[in-house]
């Protein structure tokens, strides 16, 4: 492995950076099509009427598996010193697991399968988050911002294409999404070659040799904690409920409608969050972005909470759509110039990733209490206030220097 000097013009290679995002987007791909379209499929040919509780059942205990076996992991590969052993083994065990799911012939079964899935996945996504900590500095932690959108795209993608008529038959998609998350991460284990950043294996940053570690947890560490949970929360209220709404506005708006708002949306939110992060780099400004982003996800909800029409709706969703995803793949990159120590780096981004799951766990029931009652346009103002108050989060955060 190619070593370089402590300093901050050191940069690392370009091809460990685009194999870097490619391992990424194969994590994204991982999953994505899973969830969102061979899961559900199944469920109703196993449970029929039952398939909403069982997927309801399945998406809860398998997030809580998630969000233990991505600190437990992460932890662990801090332990052992690498992280490339768990991302192979990670990457291979979760794809073995993934083409036994045609073979559940029971709700009971299946869950078992997604609860164990998730835990081998988080074996490889775990240390995979916490290896960009270790070899991306933070003069182009921007840059591998804006690379990390291709991954929400291209997982949406492998979704079209493995359920393209004629393509691949229904059982054999589960084997082709785990041969494209071999063929996607491998090559980064094998080929990445990555410049190792001696610096940043400090087991504390340069301006916390005199402060306590609590001290450190509780400034920058929670402050962006904070900011992606509540951003986090918008994005969990609205995953399920969005089309219902769209179809209060106008009942006939339909499915493919949707589809193409959220395809157009997804495609802007990347060619914009790979210029912002470039220029985040070149500027040194790496959270005025993520302030920025979280203050227009919140124009874009009280747009969204004013809208009486279909174009005012698309109009405030697409605003909101697009901050939302730009402050999402930043953030996943920035966070690493924040975490206070290499010795803990999987293990904090493990904690970390309960932005994420938490979410996902209560926000869908609270959604459900509130808009029968209020509409619509409440829940729209109530996270609209809880994206400004990520926005102030991140303006008052203190100044991190760059590694």
């Amino acid at each position: 492995m190619p070593l370089a000097d402590p300093g901050n013009s050191v940069r690392q290679s370009r091809r460990f950076l685009y194999l870097y995002a490619m391992a990424a987007a194969g994590g994204a791909v991982a999953y994505v099509p899973f969830l969102t379209i061979l899961l559900p499929l199944k469920a109703a040919r196993l449970a029929d009427q039952g398939a909403l509780p069982l997927l309801a059942y399945a998406a809860f205990f398998g997030a809580i598996a998630a969000s233990a076996a991505n600190i437990a992991f992460g932890w662990l590969s801090d332990v052992i010193g690498t992280r490339r052993p768990l991302i192979a083994a990670g990457m291979a065990l979760s794809s073995a697991l993934l083409c036994a799911m045609p073979y559940a012939v029971s709700s009971a079964l299946l869950i078992g399968l997604i609860v164990c899935w998730q835990l081998l996945l988080n074996m490889m996504l775990a240390p995979l988050a916490a290896w960009a900590g270790d070899a991306v500095p933070d003069g182009q932690k921007g840059r591998l911002g804006g690379l990390l959108a291709f991954a929400p795209a291209l997982g949406g993608v492998s979704g079209v294409l493995i359920t393209l008529p004629g393509v691949v038959g229904v059982d054999a998609r589960y084997a082709a999404i785990a041969v494209l998350v071999v063929l996607m991460v491998s090559p980064v284990l094998v080929f990445g070659r990555p410049v190792a950043m001696l610096h940043l294996q400090a087991r504390t940053r340069p301006d916390d040799q005199n402060r306590e570690p609590a001290e450190r947890v509780t400034t920058a560490v929670l402050q962006m904690w904070l900011a992606r949970l509540l951003v986090q929360v918008a994005e969990a209220s609205l995953f399920a409920f969005l089309l219902l709404w769209f179809r209060s506005l106008s009942p006939g708006f339909r499915d493919h409608d949707a589809a193409s708002i959220f395809t157009a949306t997804l495609t802007a939110a990347v060619v914009l969050t790979l210029a912002i992060g470039r220029w985040s780099d070149r500027t040194d400004q790496p959270i005025l972005p993520l302030a920025i982003s979280a203050a227009s996800a919140a124009l874009g909800l009280l747009m969204m909470a004013a809208a009486s029409t279909m174009a005012a709706a698309i109009a405030g969703y697409f605003v909101f759509g697009l901050a939302s995803g730009i402050f999402l793949a930043l953030h996943s990159s920035q966070t690493l110039r924040v975490l206070p120590s290499a010795r803990t780096r999987g293990r904090d981004l493990g904690l970390f990733n309960l932005t994420n799951t938490v979410p996902s766990l209560v926000m869908p029931w609270l959604t459900l209490a509130l808009v029968p009652v209020y509409g619509f346009g409440t829940l729209f103002l109530l996270l609209s206030a809880l994206a400004l108050l990520s926005c102030l989060l991140l303006v008052t955060m203190p100044r991190q220097p760059a590694r």
